[in-house]
């Protein structure tokens, strides 16, 4: 069923994406700071990728959000960071009987019965995964910024057309959203690539850290390289920045997963732009004391 659903995305989607370039995704706050981006939302004090995490990160001061998309048995998009259903949820003892509990194996009914807050915390008891169309509309009630993954898109054929095409129609892919508020990113440089095909002028990120040899390759087709940060260091940062992205402008650096203040001062001081954490108060506090 959902084959043929990503299969009939019409043309008018691709005429709607092909915009002219967004203008350049704010970089750096005052005094030149990297971005600071809530991973799973505030997923140190919340249950991650769930709506009460964006709203706790809305509630510390945090506009960018960080989430996982995945799609659902019967071709509903929702988000979670695993591919198993087992380490979030409560599904072993809701489906027993169903190992190994992927999220492609099970319908978007099915996972909407799961409790995905019991295992971080009883004050989250009862917490649902949410459908990407839901987080979209708590983020955008939120006025919060978007970094979205597309997680394993091997496993789910299509997920970048039927991706955008709901962001579309969420109201995601106008001028305002664009210019800022976005960015699509993923693990599988052809999900980069094939975003960038059908959404000209969507930001998009590669996760992880091409050789530099690479980098004139990637500069094709996405707009920032996010590497994990004990890969990195000042020589490739800047290397990176010595590149120009498709849109235009110079392909920046957002790295991963920064949680105590002494890592954060660290890739600060390696001229990132952006700095992705469990625990965004800690590195905010941090960055402002550097």
């Amino acid at each position: 069923m959902h084959a043929r659903a990503v299969a009939a995305t019409t043309a008018a989607l691709l005429g709607t994406l092909a915009l002219s370039p967004p203008s350049e995704v704010r970089a750096a706050g005052a005094a030149g700071r990297p971005v600071v981006v809530a991973h799973r939302g505030a997923c140190a004090y919340a249950p991650e990728n769930t709506l009460p995490a964006i709203d706790k990160a809305a509630a510390l001061g945090f506009s960018w959000m960080e989430n996982d998309v995945q799609r659902t048995k019967d071709g509903r998009l929702v988000v979670l960071h695993d591919d198993s259903l087992r380490r979030t949820t409560d599904v072993e003892r809701v489906f027993p009987n169903r190992s190994p509990w992927k999220v492609k194996d099970f319908t978007a009914a099915e996972i909407a019965r799961l409790d995905a807050g019991s295992w971080f915390s009883p004050a989250y008891a009862g917490t649902r995964v949410p459908t990407l169309d839901q987080y979209m509309r708590r983020i955008e009630h939120n006025h919060e910024k978007l970094l979205l993954e597309i997680k394993n898109p091997e496993l789910y054929p299509g997920i970048e057309r039927q991706t955008l095409k709901l962001l579309r129609n969420d109201g995601w892919l106008d001028r305002p959203h664009l210019t800022g508020r976005l960015i699509v990113q993923s693990f599988s440089a052809d999900s980069v690539r094939t975003v960038h095909r059908l959404a000209p002028a969507v930001t998009t990120a590669f996760l992880g850290r091409p050789g530099t040899a690479e980098l004139s390759r990637y500069a094709g087709f996405t707009d920032m390289i996010n590497p994990s940060y004990g890969t990195i260091g000042s020589a490739y940062v800047s290397a990176v920045h010595r590149f120009t992205g498709p849109h235009g402008r110079r392909l920046k650096v957002y790295t991963w997963t920064v949680d105590d203040a002494a890592h954060a001062r660290t890739v600060a001081g390696y001229g990132v732009d952006g700095v992705i954490t469990d625990r965004p108060d800690v590195v905010r506090s941090a960055l402002k004391a550097a």
